[in-house]
């Protein structure tokens, strides 16, 4: 060493610290355990790594991937879900969570098994695995039906409360009838004579013009409750429909016209004599149109020669 307390001389492998004869004799000195062994291990082949039934496994997972697609994509599948349900309702069946009983409250024109229907409940569905949420948007799709809620009660009762919108009146367009809404709104068919005794409006937009014809109801005092129907005409006014006399009513006026025929039938009748129409459509006269039989002993009359007159 140097008087600035340097090495001088040459550096030697085993002579000065940090040199690998150095490492090596510190390395001996170490309990076994902490000693790193630079013996190679021999590589064990993967198959004596899995056990010896994973092959059969894996076999037997594959033919039953196979089998089941095959069953799905043939159509089977649908069918046993149609049958008998999906795997897990039918699981929870088993356990006693069936759907046993449906409590629907609120219903007023519909019949239970159309809400259950529309609700999508059935003996293939079980409490565990129903989606209220979905069962509610399937009865809101029912146009008759303005707001649902749906709730399990376990074990196997399910309760629908539903609020049903107000049928106001018929409509009839292109030959088939409908049943609306006060606002005009098609909430259902007509499949049956659950709604028979609603007013009827037929014609394009009549269903939109319903407050109108229902006013003019109203107008007609009496003769309101002999009104079978109402007919929009070309968008602008109203036929009526009374007693097999078609009443045509004027575009504006129309119930001040209709005061002019409550008058005219109570002083004269007019509806009781044999006509099929009654024009108020001129504000200064009425015109009537005749029955075929009543026109032609009219015309026969006409062609009769007065007395005291040379033939």
């Amino acid at each position: 060493m140097d008087g600035g307390g340097r090495f001088s001389g040459p550096l030697s492998p085993t002579g000065y610290p940090g040199d690998g004869g150095l490492r090596a004799r510190l390395a001996s000195r170490l309990p076994r355990f902490l000693r790193r062994s630079r013996r190679p291990r021999p590589a064990t082949p993967i198959a004596e790594r899995l056990p010896a039934y994973a092959g059969s496994l894996g076999l037997s997972a594959a033919f039953a991937a196979v089998a089941v697609t095959g069953f799905i994509a043939s159509g089977r599948y649908e069918a046993f879900v149609v049958e008998h349900g999906r795997p897990l309702d039918i699981a929870a069946r088993l356990a006693g969570f069936g759907v046993e009983r449906v409590t629907i409250s609120g219903i007023s024109r519909m019949y239970e098994r159309e809400v259950l229907q529309a609700a999508g409940i059935d003996g293939r569905s079980s409490v565990v695995f129903l989606d209220v949420n979905e069962v509610r948007e399937r009865l809101m799709r029912v146009p008759l039906i303005a707001s649902a809620s749906v709730r399990k009660l376990y074990p196997n009762e399910i309760v629908i409360n539903q609020v049903e919108r107000e049928p106001a009146a018929l409509w009839q367009k292109n030959g088939e009838i409908s049943v609306i809404a006060a606002d005009g709104t098609v909430i259902d068919t007509m499949r049956d004579d659950r709604y028979a005794s609603l007013p009827l409006v037929v014609g394009e937009e009549a269903n939109t013009r319903l407050g109108e014809y229902l006013a003019l109801i109203g107008a007609a005092g009496a003769l309101g409750e002999r009104v079978k129907a109402g007919t929009f005409v070309s968008g602008r006014r109203w036929t009526l429909k009374l007693d097999g006399v078609d009443v045509r009513l004027p575009e504006s006026g129309a119930a001040a016209a209709l005061a002019r025929l409550v008058r005219l039938e109570r002083e004269a009748k007019i509806l009781e004599k044999d006509i099929i129409a009654v024009d108020l459509r001129m504000p200064d006269r009425v015109v009537v149109r005749l029955t075929e039989e009543a026109a032609a002993v009219r015309a026969e009359s006409q062609k009769k020669p007065k007395k005291g007159t040379a033939t």
